[in-house]
C-alpha cells in the first residue's frame, strides 16, 4: 500500500485548504491525518473508518475540519476551513488494515509523505 498525499500550501488565517490522499495497492480499512509542527510530537487530526460513517477529531479541529472519504474509498480528503497560525505544520496520511480509529500514530502502518500547510497571521 503506498499513500500519496497533497493539497498543502501558504494561506492566510482564515482560509481553507483542502488536502488529499490517495492509496494504491489494497484500500487500508481505516485512514487519518496526523500533523507535526516544528519541536513538536506527530497529533492525531482526524480519522475515519472503511464505510465514511464514523470519524473522530482533534478537539481543536472539530467544526473547522471535515474529514471524507471518495466514491472508491480509495481517497480521504480533509477540507480545513477557519485556518489559524496554530495549524501550521506538516500533514500526514495514514492508514491501517484494521477496523477501528486510532489516535496513535504506532497503530498506523503506512504513512504517505508529508505535505505542508502554513497559515499566515
Amino acid at each position: 500500500v503506498q499513500l500519496q498525499a497533497s493539497g498543502g500550501g501558504l494561506v492566510k488565517a482564515g482560509d481553507s485548504l483542502r488536502l488529499s490522499c490517495a492509496a494504491s495497492g489494497r484500500t487500508p480499512s481505516t485512514m487519518a491525518w496526523f500533523r507535526q509542527a516544528p519541536g513538536k510530537e506527530r497529533e492525531f487530526v482526524a480519522g475515519i473508518n472503511f464505510s465514511g460513517v464514523r470519524k473522530d477529531y482533534l478537539d481543536s479541529v472539530k467544526g473547522r475540519f471535515i474529514i471524507s472519504r471518495g466514491n472508491s474509498q480509495n481517497t480521504v480528503y480533509l477540507q480545513m476551513n477557519e485556518l489559524s497560525p496554530e495549524d501550521t505544520a506538516v500533514y500526514y496520511c495514514a492508514g491501517k488494515p484494521q477496523a477501528g480509529i486510532s489516535v496513535s500514530a504506532t497503530n498506523y502502518y503506512y504513512w504517505g509523505q508529508g505535505t505542508q500547510v502554513t497559515v499566515s497571521s
